[in-house]
């Protein structure tokens, strides 16, 4: 992570410090070309030209600005708003609606949902990506309304915990006292799962789990112990879940209150903003923010392509 030492505690210090775009423009710079300014077209950092709005490479001799290459790139939303919004997402422990920061930021509701979108796409560039280790608790949650809330013509027989049908599971691993991966997955059955516990654990992790049968092969591989909620167990020395569902709590919380509703489509971009939040919890807020700008550098996602993805 790159920081500028700039230190902010709250949304009006953000905005009364980048009160123009140029000053946002030389803050994302900063971030971005800590070691000089790189062209995005050829990689070229030997000779670089700066003009009055843009630089030029003396190598491709194509011009460029800051945003290129970028989740900023071609958007008419200034700087400013941007970084509001980034300032927001990542300070607010449930998140922020494209409704509340349409309102906030004056922009429309559709152009707020695309910007979170972008944000919440950077996001999932991943920038924790090593394994997991030490003490790992794993489990699998499922999103979507109760069953007894809807309407009698639109109830789901069997609707209810691994059978729910209607509903879409959500499956995560969390290192204890560190970092968390969940995403999305199309079934909890064990010909799923497996891979992404080999993918995502080291082989000298101690795995805790509840009796999902998808994990009963897990005691083969690693060290692993399990709690029994169907009669019960909760808690068994050192062995349960308690990390986890805490992080699905916080999760639905934040659907429930904030989003209300989320497509299955899009579920996993709410997943990475919730996992982003909590593996950055233990950094001061402008450092997160300074994170998110960061990996604000993965390249943008046009609206036809978020509303054209697949499932």
């Amino acid at each position: 992570m790159c920081t500028t030492n700039k230190k902010f505690t709250n949304l009006v210090e953000v905005m009364m410090h980048f009160s123009d775009n140029e000053t946002c423009k030389e803050y994302l710079a900063q971030l971005r070309w800590k070691d000089g300014v790189v062209c995005p077209h050829c990689g070229n950092t030997e000779k670089i030209y700066t003009m009055k709005s843009c630089y030029k490479c003396a190598e491709c001799r194509k011009p460029f600005s800051v945003t290129k290459g970028t989740i900023f790139e071609n958007s008419a939303i200034p700087l400013q708003k941007w970084f509001a919004a980034i300032w927001l997402i990542t300070s607010h422990k449930k998140g922020i609606s494209s409704l509340q920061l349409h309102r906030d930021l004056g922009i429309t509701q559709k152009s707020a949902w695309f910007l979170l979108q972008r944000i919440r796409y950077a996001v999932r560039t991943r920038s924790f990506n090593m394994p997991l280790t030490n003490t790992v608790e794993i489990d699998e949650t499922y999103i979507g309304g109760k069953n007894k809330n809807r309407h009698a013509d639109k109830k789901v027989e069997k609707s209810q915990g691994r059978s729910a049908s209607d509903k879409t599971p959500v499956f995560g691993l969390v290192e204890r006292n560190g970092r968390i991966v969940a995403m999305r997955v199309r079934d909890t059955k064990r010909a799923t799962l497996m891979p992404i516990i080999h993918k995502s654990v080291t082989k000298n992790a101690k795995l805790m789990t509840d009796e999902h049968t998808a994990y009963r092969m897990l005691s083969s591989l690693y060290d692993h112990e399990m709690v029994n909620h169907s009669t019960g167990e909760y808690v068994i020395g050192e062995c349960h879940t308690n990390t986890i569902e805490g992080f699905w709590s916080l999760l639905k919380r934040g659907i429930i209150g904030i989003y209300h509703n989320v497509s299955e489509k899009h579920l996993d971009a709410y997943v990475d903003e919730f996992e982003f939040r909590y593996n950055t919890k233990n950094i001061t807020d402008v450092e997160r923010f300074e994170n998110m700008l960061y990996l604000g550098n993965s390249p943008r996602i046009t609206y036809n392509q978020l509303i054209n993805a697949r499932t």
